[in-house]
């Protein structure tokens, strides 16, 4: 994907930030449980896709990475992904 594309892509996206050739993306919450329990969610979406994150978790801190690894970059599916997370983290 060139820069336009990956502008496009992301402009939709909360908060997601362009880091090299990966999105990244920090959520918050109250207790390590609830942050466990996104974790949980994100791993259902990653499945369905056939395309996982990379996950930090810090007690109640979850710190997505994101990037298309077999091409060592960005694919529209890193923004499929990201898309479906966003609407996990609004529910």
């Amino acid at each position: 994907m060139n820069l336009n594309e990956i502008n496009d892509a992301m402009s939709p996206l909360k908060d997601w930030a362009l880091d090299a050739n990966s999105i990244t993306k920090n959520f918050v919450f109250s207790t390590f449980k609830e942050a466990i329990e996104f974790v949980n969610k994100i791993g259902e979406v990653a499945e369905k896709h056939s395309h996982h994150p990379d996950v930090l978790i810090n007690h109640n801190q979850v710190r997505l990475i994101l990037t298309t690894h077999s091409l060592s970059g960005l694919s529209q599916l890193d923004f499929q992904v990201a898309k479906e997370i966003d609407q996990l983290d609004a529910d």
